[in-house]
């Protein structure tokens, strides 16, 4: 009755990036606002409503990610879907919109290197608007430092105000319609995302959210995730690659403290290698800074890519890493010694690992490394015996979040 004077106005939400910010995939997060949404249909017209007057109080909040075509697929699905719950209801054709509200993902949003934010809510932004959404949300780039600022604030509208007045991004209406790739993507989601609807529908969403089947398919999509994340095979930009460890944090705001809700929790992709971060910070507060040693054997184009490549990975973790250039390992042992590194890592080409990569390893040992490893594979030491002489190797897609969490241990610095 109080919606009635004010026609254009949505009572109810279905927020779904609630479970996109909880881990939810790309179908998981569709699936679930649809089942959500019925449940909402449902109590309204419990509640007296008819089906055409329930449809047309709901609106749809959802998540707009760097996944430019996943997002702009999931909100055509998204269409598709709700009016296919409608026609299966006997809405009216006029009635059956779901009229979405776009917020960038805050799951995706880093405390480190915020600046790269921007980048990631300018895609965002756009796969919004091409996926159709009427309404848009920009989050900060420091909402995850703390209370946004003025000039945060107003980046965020400046990305929409961008996009929208320079870009046109909104003067046209489904500009991904007849791309075979997105109208590929959008069908499949649909799909997907239909048959976790269904899966949960017959008991209703609230009572397979309450009986934990919801919580327990997002720990399983967590977990998946996780995987990626640490693998970097799904990589994040000034995190877990190309890090600034001694940057100037954001100055923000704390938050106040939250009441303690309960329900499902906010799980961020960067939060895991934040944790490796402070971890080192506080170290190097406390006089104990954690340092890894390379060891690069020749000249600068035998080990320059390794170098580089190593240096980057536990740098992840703000560890810092000091290079030592030469030919004899007895320069690599003094060097170690020197700095007091625990670890110490061989980076140079095949040719020279054969050469001098056991001799080198040795030398190192002697002076008190407690963890050898090397840049590649250890099949380019050749010898078995060369092989024995390292605890390891550091590689493309290996999992450097189990590496660096267990070299600050090494290195004594507590979590």
């Amino acid at each position: 009755e109080l919606a009635k004077p004010f026609p254009l106005i949505k009572p109810f939400v279905v927020d779904a990036t609630i479970y996109h910010n909880a881990g939810a995939g790309d179908v998981h997060e569709l699936g679930y606002a649809v089942a959500v949404g019925v449940e909402y249909v449902r109590a309204l017209v419990d509640a007296g409503l008819t089906a055409d007057e329930a449809f047309g109080q709901i609106m749809f909040r959802v998540s707009a990610t760097t996944e430019q075509f996943l997002t702009i697929s999931r909100l055509r699905a998204l269409r598709t879907l709700w009016n296919r719950v409608g026609e299966v209801l006997g809405v009216a054709d006029e009635h059956r919109g779901a009229i979405q509200h776009a917020v960038t993902s805050l799951r995706q949003l880093s405390r480190d290197d915020a600046y790269v934010n921007i980048l990631r809510a300018t895609i965002a932004t756009f796969a919004a608007s091409a996926g159709g959404a009427e309404i848009q949300t920009v989050l900060p780039f420091d909402a995850v430092a703390g209370l946004p600022s003025d000039f945060s604030r107003r980046i965020a509208r400046n990305v929409q105000v961008l996009l929208g007045e320079e870009s046109n991004i909104g003067r046209v209406n489904d500009p991904a319609g007849g791309s075979w790739y997105v109208e590929s993507m959008t069908a499949q989601l649909g799909e997907k995302a239909w048959e976790v609807f269904q899966s949960l529908d017959a008991d209703g969403f609230a009572a397979k959210l309450a009986d934990g089947t919801v919580a327990a398919q997002l720990d399983e999509l967590v977990a998946t995730r996780a995987e990626l994340l640490a693998t970097r095979k799904l990589p994040l930009t000034g995190v877990s690659m190309f890090p600034n460890y001694t940057e100037t944090p954001v100055d923000a705001k704390p938050r106040p403290a939250a009441p303690e809700l309960g329900g499902l929790g906010v799980t961020r992709d960067a939060q895991v290698f934040e944790d490796l971060r402070d971890r080192s910070d506080k170290a190097r507060e406390d006089g104990n800074p954690p340092k890894v040693l390379l060891a690069c054997l020749g000249t600068r184009r035998d080990f320059g890519g390794r170098e580089g490549f190593t240096s980057n990975l536990f740098q992840v973790a703000g560890i810092e890493t000091v290079v030592a250039e030469g030919e004899r390992p007895l320069d690599f042992a003094r060097r170690l010694e020197a700095t007091g590194a625990k670890v110490a890592v061989l980076c140079s080409s095949s040719a020279l690992y054969k050469q001098q990569g056991l001799a080198t390893a040795r030398a190192l040992k002697e002076a008190g490394a407690e963890r050898i490893l090397l840049a590649g594979q250890l099949s380019e030491l050749g010898s078995e015996e060369a092989k024995g002489a390292v605890e390891g190797n550091v590689f493309d897609g290996m999992n450097v979040v189990d590496l660096l969490d267990s070299t600050l241990n090494l290195m004594g610095v507590s979590k």
